[in-house]
């Protein structure tokens, strides 16, 4: 039974993904003024990508969903002498959720990046994004998304930033009537791709029936919360890929020329489980291999946060910087198989029911220094200073479990990972003179040890939202948030 457990963590709901449609549609809307004002005629062009299909109970969640609206001439109540130069936006759609004769209603919220410059003349176009509620189709049966009532908030600043005179207003709109207001259709089917009845979902993600996943009403998700922690990244998981793992992890890396260690802040790294292996050769043990690839993920860049590290160069002199660590991706070969940098060796030992495994994980990085500064004076290394070739950061977790407890790492339940790293030699440092040899003789050639806690991953697909004891918010992030240990 600990054999199944284990090996089950290792590959939570591996499942081939399903395909993705991708959604951009666009709707003709008559758009309220306020205080009685004539209506004006709105264009409104939706995109996003949600799967051709799924199954009854699972989390469907739209992705880089886009909101763009381009509004007609006169819409924003700019008086003579009007200080105000730009606008911001927030734009609401209503989407209707339905399956044969349940509906729902969600609510995609998009707002703008920054305020945008209003034209002199001309319509106003508006782009919006935002994180929108997941749905969760109680039954089978084609489930479909349709486009309903829109508002507009609109906020208007001075040239300084300030609120202008008027601060805003608010639009209330309809789509015309005329046109079809689909947004997208899925096949939600109770039988998974090897014929297998798909499981009822829980009788929470159903509103409409006391059977779960018989003519239940379309679940809607809540909209995005706080992430797991204050200092937390972005790091959402794909509900579309049962392969997938995410989870956050944090460290020390010591440069072992200048006696001292950097901590690296939380970070978000993306994990793909890639095929299991087991080997039954050896009597009275069974092992267990899996393949997988993990890769860094910072505002959408294979890259840790930036640190900043303090340490005595040579001995006497403090010596700030800003490290930016960047991965080099896993690669593939001729044929598309990935180039694996995480292997997991799993052992049973069939006489006393006890297991032992261990990952490796090898990242290939480039360091680059930025913002120097030597006793508090800056140092300008210019734009390009970096190691001169990829390192690779070799770290290590083992386990051990035997009658029923476990301790140790395994990438499904984090831990520490320790390892070594050893820097190469300098280059491009130095705007007006030379300072690949002080950066050389400073920080490479010497290993450094390093240790790395990861938390317990998220495994976005086999999230229950609202669920006790879940490892995943309801947006799909880790709970799980590691401290740094030395």
């Amino acid at each position: 039974m600990a054999t199944v457990v284990l090996l089950g963590g290792m590959v939570p709901g591996a499942q081939a993904a399903p395909g993705v449609q991708d959604i951009d549609t666009e709707l003709a809307y008559t758009c309220d003024l306020p205080e009685g004002k004539q209506s004006v005629k709105a264009r409104v062009k939706v995109t996003a990508k949600v799967p051709e299909s799924a199954q009854p109970g699972q989390a469907i969640q739209p992705e880089d969903v886009v909101l763009e609206a381009t509004l007609p001439e006169g819409v924003i109540p700019v008086a003579a002498g009007s200080s105000a130069a730009s606008v911001s936006a927030e734009i609401r759609l209503a989407v209707d959720v339905s399956q044969k004769d349940r509906h729902a209603r969600a609510e995609w919220i998009g707002t703008t990046a920054e305020p945008v410059p209003i034209p002199a003349e001309g319509d106003l176009p508006l782009t919006t994004s935002g994180t929108v509620p997941y749905v969760k189709p109680g039954a089978s049966g084609d489930l479909s998304l349709d486009a309903g009532a829109l508002s507009v908030d609109l906020a208007l600043y001075s040239a300084q930033g300030t609120p202008a005179e008027p601060s805003g207003t608010s639009l209330d709109c309809a789509p015309d009537p005329e046109q079809g207001t689909e947004l997208a259709e899925l096949d939600i089917s109770g039988e998974g791709e090897d014929g297998a009845s798909a499981p009822a979902p829980p009788a929470s993600a159903s509103s409409g029936s006391d059977t779960p996943g018989v003519e239940a009403t379309p679940e809607v998700g809540a909209r995005a919360k706080q992430p797991a922690a204050p200092d937390a990244p972005a790091c959402v998981g794909d509900v579309n890929n049962g392969l997938n793992l995410n989870a956050y992890v944090t460290g020390y890396a010591n440069v072992a020329k200048l006696n001292g260690a950097t901590k690296f802040p939380l970070a978000c790294t993306q994990i793909e489980q890639g095929p299991t292996r087991v080997d039954l050769s050896e009597p009275g043990f069974t092992h267990i291999y899996q393949d997988s690839t993990a890769l860094l993920d910072y505002e959408g860049k294979p890259q840790l946060p930036p640190a900043t590290g303090t340490f005595l160069t040579f001995g006497f002199m403090p010596t700030t910087a800003t490290l930016e660590m960047t991965q080099v991706p896993p690669g593939v070969d001729s044929e598309g198989t990935p180039d694996y940098n995480v292997r997991s060796h799993l052992v049973v030992d069939w006489s006393d029911m006890s297991n032992k495994g261990v990952t490796t994980i090898d990242l290939d990085l480039i360091l680059r220094l930025r913002d120097v500064k030597v006793n508090g004076v800056p140092l300008d290394v210019g734009d390009n200073c970096r190691s001169s070739k990829p390192f690779t950061l070799s770290l290590e977790g083992r386990m051990t479990a035997k009658d029923g407890v476990t301790t140790g790492y395994t990438l499904a339940t984090g831990g520490v990972l320790t390892g070594s790293v050893t820097l190469p030699p300098f280059s491009g440092c130095g705007a007006g003179e030379d300072l690949d040899n002080l950066f050389t003789a400073s920080l490479s050639g010497v290993p450094g040890y390093v240790k790395q806690v990861q938390g317990a991953p998220c495994a976005a697909q086999q999230h229950v939202p609202g669920s006790e004891g879940a490892v995943c918010t309801d947006e799909y992030e880790p709970v799980g948030v590691p401290e740094a240990i030395r």
